[in-house]
C-alpha cells in the first residue's frame, strides 16, 4: 500500500495506481487518469537520490533533438524527487511493447537502430552526472575477487567452477584505450519500448544507469542480453550470430559517422569480457551468499542457483570466444 502523501506529492490519488511487473530493481506503479499517465517508482536504495537529476537533464536533451523519452515530473511544489520511506519520482508514460528475449533479427535491427539514435544524440552533450555507481564493469576487480576464493578452502563444484572461468578470462583480448562517451549503461532488450507494424524502435527506458562509459562495454553488455534467447537460469545458452549483425546493422545504419573503427572492433571484445564477468560475479556469491537474488521456487538455495547461472555465462563467453572471428568479421565490413 503506498502511503497516500506520496500520491498527493504529485496530485494523484491510490485509486489511480496499479503495480507493474517485470522490473527487478525499483518497485513501479502505472498511474492512470482513464488512461496511462506517469509511471510512479520508488527507487532501490543502490540509485542516489540525485540520480533524478542526470534523467532530467539528459531526456529534455534526448527531447531536444527529438527523441521520445521518458520526462521527469516533478512533485507539486517542484522537487524532484519525493523523499517518503525512500525516494519517490515520477516520469511520464511511453506507450510501448517491451520484450524478454529477441523474436527475430527484425526487432534486433529495429533495437540497433534505436541505440543508434540515442548516441548519436547525446555526442553532443556536455553534462556532469550528479549520481554514477562505483565500479561498474571494473573487471579486474570482480575476477581478483573471485580468485581469492579460488585459492580457499570450498565447495569442490565452486571451486572447479571459479578456476574455469580465470582460465577463460585469462585470455581476453586487451580492450586498449577507448573514448569515454554517454551510455545508457544498461540496454538489455527489456529496456527498450518498441512500436509494431512495422517494428521499430520507440524509446529507451530505465534510464537509473545514465553515465560516462565506453562502447564496448555499451553494446557488448546489450549484446550478451539480446543474442542468447535463453534466460540467465535456463542451464543452456546460445550466441545467435544472425541476432547480432542484424542488432549491429541496425545500430551502424544510424551511428556509423560518429564511432570509430577501433571502437566497432572493441564490442565484440566487449561482449566477451561482461559475461565472463558476470560468470565471475555469480560464482563469487556461490561463496559469499549475500548479493544476488534467487527463486526458491527453483532452486534450493541462492548457491544453487548462482551455480547454474555461473555456468551460463560462462559457456557464453565460451560460444562468444570461439566465433571472435565472425564476430569481428560482422563488426568490420
Amino acid at each position: 500500500m503506498i502511503a497516500p502523501e506520496v500520491c498527493a506529492a504529485w496530485g494523484w490519488g491510490p485509486a489511480q495506481l496499479e503495480p507493474l511487473s517485470g522490473g527487478l530493481i525499483n518497485a513501479t506503479y502505472l498511474v492512470r487518469a482513464d488512461e496511462p499517465i506517469a509511471v510512479l517508482q520508488r527507487l532501490h536504495p543502490i540509485f542516489g537520490a540525485e540520480v533524478n537529476l542526470d534523467l532530467e537533464a539528459v531526456t529534455a536533451h534526448l527531447a531536444a533533438r527529438g527523441m521520445i523519452t521518458p520526462r521527469l515530473i516533478r512533485t507539486l511544489d517542484d522537487r524532484a524527487w519525493l523523499e517518503h520511506e525512500g525516494i519517490w519520482r515520477a516520469t511520464t508514460f511511453v506507450p510501448g511493447v517491451a520484450v524478454a528475449s529477441v523474436p527475430d533479427p527484425t526487432w534486433a535491427e529495429a533495437g540497433g537502430e534505436l541505440v543508434g539514435q540515442f548516441h548519436r544524440a547525446v555526442a553532443d552533450l556536455a553534462y556532469d552526472y550528479r549520481f554514477t555507481r562505483a565500479g561498474v564493469h571494473d573487471t579486474a576487480k570482480h575476477l581478483a575477487r573471485l580468485a581469492e576464493h579460488a585459492t580457499a578452502d570450498g565447495d569442490p563444484e565452486a571451486l572447479a567452477l571459479a578456476h574455469e572461468i580465470l582460465a577463460a578470462t585469462s585470455v581476453l583480448p586487451p580492450l586498449g584505450g577507448q573514448p569515454v562517451r554517454h551510455v545508457h549503461g544498461d540496454l538489455k532488450i527489456s529496456n527498450l519500448l518498441f512500436a509494431l507494424e512495422p517494428v521499430r524502435g520507440v524509446a529507451l527506458v530505465d534510464l537509473d544507469t545514465l553515465a560516462q562509459g565506453t562502447l564496448a562495454f555499451e553494446l557488448g553488455d546489450a549484446m550478451r542480453s539480446w543474442c542468447n534467447p535463453h534466460p540467465e537460469d535456463a542451464g543452456q545458452v546460445k550466441l545467435d550470430l544472425a541476432i547480432f549483425a542484424a542488432a549491429i546493422g541496425g545500430f551502424r545504419h544510424v551511428a556509423d559517422p560518429i564511432v570509430t573503427e577501433g571502437e566497432r572492433a572493441a564490442i565484440a571484445v566487449g561482449l566477451e569480457t561482461v559475461c565472463l564477468e558476470l560468470a565471475a560475479r555469480f560464482c563469487t556469491d556461490v561463496f559469499e551468499d549475500r548479493y544476488f537474488g534467487w527463486d526458491p521456487s527453483r532452486f534450493a538455495s541462492r548457491r544453487a542457483h548462482n551455480l547454474v547461472r555461473a555456468r551460463g555465462q560462462l559457456a557464453l563467453g565460451l560460444q562468444v570466444q570461439a566465433a571472435r572471428d565472425e564476430l569481428r568479421e560482422i563488426l568490420l565490413k
